[in-house]
């Protein structure tokens, strides 16, 4: 079973795909590591985001996403890109989106202890976090 992880920072979508075979966690790489959105006061440019994503997920053959979520209120409360990138994740078709707290991960991780493989770029660590998470938790 593989899922793609998701850590949305600023205006991008940092990903990192993990699979779970026999109860073993692999990174599966990606060309793609992430997928920005420039400037989301312009339609043109959510909707150019919305068809890469898409593009994305029908390329990579996925079926499950899971999104870091981000505190709506408070001192690391993620900005308002971030909620509209989220957003396009959540309306993908046949795309079963879950979102995990940051203190899930962390307790998944504490329990399981996902190594962090060398073929992942530090920034895609959180992502592939997720990711195991959602592995580990179903």
């Amino acid at each position: 079973m593989t899922i793609c992880g998701i850590e949305i920072k600023g205006s991008e979508a940092i990903i990192a795909l993990a699979a779970l075979d026999n109860q073993t966690l692999t990174h599966v790489a990606l060309a793609t590591k992430k997928i920005a959105l420039e400037d989301d006061d312009e339609a043109a440019n959510v909707k150019a985001f919305a068809a890469q994503v898409s593009a994305f997920v029908r390329e990579n053959s996925i079926t499950r996403i899971a999104i870091k979520k981000r505190s709506k209120k408070g001192e690391f409360a993620g900005g308002p890109t971030t909620f509209k990138i989220e957003g396009v994740f959540q309306l993908l078709e046949g795309v079963e989106v879950t979102l995990l707290s940051p203190q899930t991960i962390n307790a998944q991780n504490k329990k399981h202890t996902f190594d962090l493989p060398a073929t992942l770029n530090k920034y895609q660590h959180e992502a592939y976090k997720a990711a195991c998470s959602a592995l580990m938790k179903k």
